[in-house]
């Protein structure tokens, strides 16, 4: 498992706020659940870890599952955000050139959230269901809606159904967020948009 760097806690106040509360909940949750998996989480141990009572922790959230999903929703709520601003530059290059450059401002983040995601099977197959659908609608539909887009101004070709060639973008960017950081990443994040708006055969 890779390693992931969290940002310390911040100081707990005599009367943090909610919000300020349910950061750190997700905060120390988000380690716990990185370093030993879903089943190895209690809420016991979140509630240790961010310095509340048990039923504190569940004045929150509900139960774990809710906890988690609650992470899961964050780190999509935060992919959502990256295709709204990319979806603000004029031209199909431009948008894929900001679309990278935030991930790569955000990876840490979204190793946490890749990382999070695989232990997905473990929630109730009714909750799994409600934010896989929802993450194909932000995401998935996000990035669709760019390339439909750009297929029609004629920047993209369209031979190939804008749901493929959205695929064929999530495979080259993928490892710019998976796995060690690299070593060069603006530089690889540019090849990588290189070969999928130009090719890789000679030119």
């Amino acid at each position: 498992m890779v390693a992931v760097s969290f940002p310390p806690p911040s100081p707990r106040a005599s009367f943090s706020s909610p919000e300020t509360t349910r950061e750190r909940i997700q905060t120390e949750a988000a380690r716990l659940f990185v370093a030993s998996g879903y089943h190895g989480v209690s809420m016991r141990e979140v509630a240790e870890a961010v310095g509340v009572t048990k039923p504190a922790l569940y004045h929150h959230y509900a139960d774990k599952e809710a906890l988690f999903l609650a992470m899961l929703d964050g780190a999509l709520a935060t992919l959502g955000r990256l295709v709204e601003h990319a979806g603000q530059e004029q031209g199909i290059r431009a948008q894929l050139d900001t679309l990278i450059r935030d991930l790569l401002d955000t990876a840490p983040e979204q190793r946490v959230g890749l990382q999070l995601a695989s232990e997905l099977r473990h929630v109730s197959p009714e909750r799994r269901a409600a934010f896989e659908g929802e993450y194909r609608r932000v995401w998935m539909g996000g990035l669709t809606t760019l390339i439909e887009e750009a297929a029609e101004r004629g920047e993209l070709r369209t031979d190939l159904p804008p749901s493929v060639l959205t695929r064929a973008l999530l495979a080259l960017t993928y490892p710019l967020v998976s796995g060690p950081p690299m070593r060069e990443p603006h530089q690889a994040a540019q090849a990588l948009l290189s070969v999928y708006l130009d090719g890789a055969a000679p030119r």
